[in-house]
């Protein structure tokens, strides 16, 4: 039995961020039923076919229209499947949860255990609640961009979607928090809001607390980081490339003798670490040099074997093909996404007890 097995989840969310929250909770099992409009979640169409299957893997589709007067029994069912429902998952735009009756207030007079998570860029206080967002506006307006790139270049958005994904990471450590003070501690609904950008300022941790708040701010430096050498992505003789992080003393010891500086001059020069803040450019070029000077085989087995961190910078043919990611089950092909409303009698069944009571 998997941990979330008996949970129920409705989802009133589109595209990205929030459905991967309900896609996560049915990984642990959780019973996810998706409520569309009657065009279907846009995400459907957008985009290749694959990103539907995965944002939509575990979920069951009824299709319900919920703007006022069009189907008062669309409207009777949503109440319904809200009364019946653990955790709620809703991304709707303050005019939609409006006309749609989908506030806070509103679903938890129908069902006062209800945990809703109301998932949006800047949270649902504060000066910028109100304005429309993305996972790519979080990762900017939170810092991430402005530390992403070149130190000569301009920031960069990343090429993946971190805000998004970052955020249903957040979206369900809050639910399933919200779960258990409900049910282990005899508490009642509540609701989880999740900004899109919070999530990143946790990312953001770490080059936050190291600023005093004086001169200059912290910006990209590539991928390198103020007093940690060597840390950095290099390019191997056959035109690869790997990762190196090993900026401990002992591990720089390791990799001193790896790249064939094992010298008393060489570890007086970079052995310790308040000796390399004035030293971290020369020990990355002494690093880079001999990485350069070998194929990416090569440089994994000797730096593996001298046990300095050091990992394949993989691309998509080489994750798939990786026997390690393999063997632990990594990556999992979803089931194709269901089709607009499949699972309507199924759904009304199991949660509303529809096939008994005859109603539709």
């Amino acid at each position: 039995m998997r941990p979330l097995e008996g949970l129920r989840v409705l989802e009133v969310a589109t595209l990205y961020a929030a459905p991967q929250i309900g896609a996560m909770l049915g990984d642990l099992g959780a019973d996810v039923v998706k409520v569309e409009p009657p065009t279907g979640d846009p995400m459907r169409r957008m985009g290749r076919p694959a990103v539907w299957d995965l944002v939509s893997r575990h979920k069951r589709s009824i299709v319900l229209d919920l703007e006022p007067g069009r189907s008062p029994d669309d409207s009777a069912t949503f109440d319904a499947l809200v009364a019946a429902a653990d955790v709620l998952v809703e991304n709707l735009t303050p005019s939609l949860r409006t006309r749609w009756a989908c506030t806070y207030e509103e679903l938890v007079a129908r069902n006062p255990a209800l945990v809703v998570v109301s998932v949006s860029c800047f949270g649902a206080t504060g000066p910028y609640a109100d304005r429309p967002g993305a996972g790519t506006l979080a990762e900017a307006f939170a810092g991430l961009t402005h530390m992403t790139g070149e130190a000569d270049g301009p920031p960069m958005l990343a090429s993946v979607a971190i805000g998004d994904t970052v955020t249903a990471f957040s979206g369900v450590i809050g639910a399933l928090a919200a779960c258990w003070s409900r049910d282990a501690r005899g508490g009642t609904g509540s609701h989880v809001d999740v900004s899109m950008y919070e999530p990143i300022l946790a990312i953001m941790a770490g080059t936050l607390a190291g600023w005093d708040g004086a001169g200059e701010p912290p910006r990209r430096n590539g991928s390198r980081v103020p007093g940690g050498s060597p840390r950095n992505v290099y390019r191997t003789s056959d035109n690869r490339y790997v990762a190196v992080s090993g900026t401990t003393d002992k591990q720089v010891a390791r990799v001193l003798a790896a790249i064939g500086h094992d010298t008393s001059v060489d570890h007086a020069r970079f052995g310790r670490a308040v000796d390399r803040l004035s030293a971290s450019d020369e020990l990355d070029a002494l690093v880079a040099e001999w990485i350069g000077a070998h194929s990416r085989d090569e440089v994994m087995r000797a730096l593996l074997d001298a046990r300095v961190p050091v990992a394949p910078v993989n691309d998509a043919r080489d994750i798939l093909e990786d026997p390690h990611i393999a063997s632990r089950g990594g990556i999992v092909t979803p089931a194709a996404g269901a089709e607009l409303d499949a699972h309507r009698r199924d759904v009304l069944t199991d949660w509303l007890g529809a096939a008994a009571t005859g109603t539709s």
